[in-house]
């Protein structure tokens, strides 16, 4: 493996494009943010990597890392910008994606609008053939009739079709020759087969997951080999890798493979930032709060490792309301999406109240301080009224401020509302605030956590403007800012393992069915996950494998996912009660009890296979001594204790040393991010570099 002298790290957002260099010879880190390009991301990262080799005079040669995220796909399903997309599936099934699960997501609702499907009515055709739930075949696949279908789909104009067939995670076989006979007869066409993507029980979530991996799967080959052309353009020769939804790695052709494990990719790089950053200042057990432009994400670490979920919702209706989006069945670092960033659109609702978001001005037009032509009001507006944000030195100086348009914006709003300015700059900030800290106690609390337990730890641009105010609603007493926490997702990126996950339906109860027929299936999936890591270039070798089970007693009707212990499994006695004592553990942690005498059954087994990438030793540390004066100066500033602006004191971070301490009010400035501590509280630079900011 060759000396590893620099790193990159790419994130897209809905507003900035983060660039991270780590440079692993000093065990320094470079940084820079750029505007997103939306007609061409790829442009906006050869701007901003281009620029940050120039100016530290980089030779691109010696980049032998390059890991990128992107919200670019979620985006395309949010605002159904994805792919022309057809269905073959099973006679008799073709409207699976609009019955769902029958379940109302708000059960009083009279007008209530599920999410339309991605695949109309129109282009979802039938084919006769059926595999019964043990995989054997009912009724041979009709190839005359798949080639006559398949040919109806691309004359309506479909470039990517979706292939789910009855009971495909038994018996693939007839979903493997459809994708064959579609490549050979129309090989310009995307095809995706529901066993490949999510081999799983239950028709509704694996049809929508498998027809949203299609809907995005040509943007996603597009996109990816742009982007891997313009690094390569830039004279950059390492290998492009993606991070994925569950926080590890994987190569482009993986990635153009089954598009739909990157959903969550940026906001997983978050939290795997917090999660590091986080180690030596908490317990371990720290709220993730990540605040950009568009979204703000929040995310449980425990033991200092994200949680991690193996289903969620993409583009739904109602944000906060399970069942109102898009079912979407990977493994993805648990997170909780809330809309609210830099730059929600702040408006007066029809009965007069103040409403922040979910609208956001992007990056184009974005808010009106921008001078991009924004004139509604935004929370970065809000910022800078209060005398949050430093117009002189936001994004580091690299953008021009324009306080001449953003005042008015919010004047026609205060004039609206019947507030004052500063009222009403101070509401949105505060209702912003509230949301986030609205939707963290559900979070917290839905896991059975006491908030006072954790320690929040805020990263992205907004993420250190909002932390105090959110952690006073929540009650905690520490807030940790890491250094350059605008661009810690950038950086999460760098941090992050490589990693397969693998899932297989297998209907096993415990009591009466064969464990060393567990095992057998195990090994199975953990040899498919190494070939796939084999791929990427990785030794083997230092490769560690996850083994879990959706459980449950039987007679339930859903699963809990649970960790098991490592196999060999065999028909033993022990083996048996091994197994089922890791699912009771985990099921009494959950929900405190377990049935008496009611047989344990495994309906799907998981493996994570994991394995570190060279380069991905990053260090945490603060400067060992000061570098002159680290006060800038002094600026008025708005805080709600003493009802009104006082004189503030700034501080430059970069000139911030080990041991130093701070009283509030204070405003910490970086290149990327601004730290806002109000009256009372004090912040001290730990040796991790970190911020730790205590409560009053």
């Amino acid at each position: 493996m060759p000396r590893v002298s620099y790193s990159l790290g790419i994130d897209i957002g809905g507003t900035f494009t983060d660039i991270v260099v780590y440079d692993h010879a000093r065990g320094r880190q470079l940084n820079r943010k750029v505007l997103t390009t939306h007609d061409d991301p790829a442009r906006a990262v050869a701007t901003g990597v281009d620029g940050i080799l120039r100016a530290h005079q980089l030779p691109p040669r010696e980049f032998t890392r390059v890991v990128h995220a992107t919200t670019l796909f979620t985006n395309a399903l949010i605002e159904r910008r994805g792919a022309v997309t057809g269905l073959l599936t099973t006679a008799g099934f073709a409207d699976t994606l609009e019955i769902g699960r029958e379940r109302k997501f708000e059960l009083y609702d009279l007008n209530i609008a599920k999410p339309e499907p991605l695949v109309p009515r129109p282009l979802r055709q039938e084919v006769a053939e059926r595999v019964r739930a043990d995989g054997s075949v009912a009724r041979k696949l009709s190839t005359a009739e798949v080639t006559a279908r398949a040919r109806r789909l691309v004359d309506a104009g479909v470039t990517s079709i979706a292939v789910v067939f009855l009971h495909a995670y038994a018996n693939p076989r007839h979903e493997a020759q459809t994708a064959a006979l579609i490549a050979r007869r129309h090989p310009k066409v995307a095809v995706t087969t529901s066993h490949e993507v999510a081999p799983e029980i239950r028709e509704y979530e694996r049809a929508s997951t498998t027809v949203a991996n299609a809907y995005i799967k040509p943007l996603a080959r597009q996109y990816l080999d742009a982007m891997a052309r313009r690094v390569a353009g830039l004279g950059i020769p390492a290998p492009l890798l993606l991070m994925l939804s569950s926080g590890g790695l994987t190569h482009v052709a993986e990635a153009e493979r089954t598009p739909v494990q990157m959903l969550e990719s940026g906001p997983a790089a978050g939290a795997l930032a917090a999660a590091f950053f986080g180690r030596e200042d908490s317990r371990g057990n720290l709220l993730a709060f990540d605040m950009g432009g568009t979204t703000a994400k929040l995310s449980l670490v425990d033991g200092g490792e994200p949680l991690t979920a193996y289903a969620f919702e993409a583009a739904r209706q109602k944000r906060f309301l399970e069942g109102s989006g898009l079912p979407i069945r990977i493994s993805t670092i648990e997170l909780i999406e809330i809309g609210a960033g830099g730059g929600s659109i702040a408006s007066m609702d029809e009965i007069g109240l103040l409403k922040v978001g979910p609208r956001s001005a992007g990056s184009q037009p974005g808010p009106a301080a921008y001078g991009l032509g924004g004139t509604e009001p935004t929370v970065t507006d809000a910022d800078f009224l209060l005398g949050y944000l430093n117009p002189e030195y936001f994004a580091g100086g690299e953008m021009r401020i324009d306080m001449a348009a953003a005042r008015p914006a919010l004047e026609r709003l205060a004039a609206r509302l019947k507030l004052s300015l500063t009222e009403a700059a101070w509401g949105i900030h505060d209702v912003v605030n509230e949301n986030m800290a609205g939707a963290a106690r559900v979070h917290i609390a839905e896991r059975g956590r006491d908030p006072r337990d954790y320690a929040l730890l805020c990263t992205g641009g907004a993420g250190p403007v909002h932390a105090y105010y959110v952690a006073r609603k929540l009650g905690l007493r520490q807030v940790i800012c890491p250094p350059a926490a605008g661009v810690a997702s950038a950086l999460g990126l760098l941090l992050a393992p490589a990693r397969v996950d693998r899932v297989a339906t297998v209907g096993l109860r415990l009591d009466r069915d064969s464990p060393a027929a567990l095992e057998q299936a195990f090994r199975k999936l953990e040899d498919e996950a190494r070939a796939v890591m084999a791929d990427t270039g990785l030794k083997l070798e230092s490769a560690t494998v996850r083994r879990l089970a959706d459980g449950r007693f039987m007679g339930q009707g859903f699963d809990l996912v649970v960790d098991l212990p490592d196999g060999p499994y065999d028909d033993s006695r022990e083996s048996r009660a091994r197994l089922t004592a890791a699912f009771e553990s985990a099921y009494r942690e959950k929900f405190a009890l377990t049935p008496p005498d009611v047989p344990v059954e495994f309906i799907n087994i998981r493996v994570a296979v994991r394995a570190p990438v060279a380069g991905a030793e990053v260090a945490a540390h603060g400067e060992a001594g000061g570098r002159g004066n680290a006060v800038k100066g002094v600026r008025q500033a708005y805080f709600p204790e003493h009802r009104g602006f006082e004189a503030t004191t700034v501080y430059d971070r970069a000139k911030l040393a080990s041991g130093d301490e701070l009283r509030g009010p204070a405003v910490v400035e970086e290149e990327g991010s601004t730290l806002v501590i109000g009256p009372g509280g004090t912040a001290r630079v730990a040796p991790s570099g970190n911020l730790i900011v205590t409560l009053p």
